[in-house]
């Protein structure tokens, strides 16, 4: 990154997060707001999401880019997509942990949990205690363990 960088220049913003996604860090709040600007910084890294404001942490669109490619940033989502079915489903698949950041009523949807379980079975005590005591889901949980060790 360079030095002389003008973090109120949407311009030389653009570049900088393109190279850098955390780059967002430094831009101005109004940037920080811009969905051009943080779209290019999440495609770097989704989880650039956090350095995004308020209103484009709760906006779908952005949100399903950083999840897709960064699980974790599932965080930094608004609640209302934290519950997000889609979301939390792309959230999953990507980094099974992430189901710790899902809604409660998420994290009691057998299909998620498949998902989350799928990519780590260490996942499951995130899962509601109704899905812990899946069958499936425990089955799914023990597959994906037994393979890896």
């Amino acid at each position: 990154m360079e030095e002389n960088t003008d973090w109120d220049d949407k311009e030389k913003v653009l570049v900088a997060v393109k190279g850098y996604g955390f780059a967002l860090e430094f831009a101005a709040e109004r940037l920080r707001d811009d969905k051009d600007v943080v779209l290019e910084a999440i495609k770097k890294n989704g989880y650039a999401l956090c350095y995004a404001s308020e209103r484009l942490r709760d906006d779908r669109d952005i949100v399903l880019v950083a999840v897709k490619g960064y699980g974790d940033a599932l965080e930094f989502a608004a609640e209302r997509l934290r519950d997000d079915k889609d979301i939390v489903s792309e959230a999953v698949k990507e980094y099974g942990y992430a189901l710790c950041f899902a809604s409660k009523r998420l994290r009691d949807d057998k299909d998620v949990v498949l998902y989350a379980v799928k990519q780590s079975g260490e996942v499951l005590k995130f899962a509601s205690e109704r899905l812990r005591d899946n069958r499936d889901v425990v089955l799914g949980a023990s597959r994906i363990n037994i393979v890896i060790h």
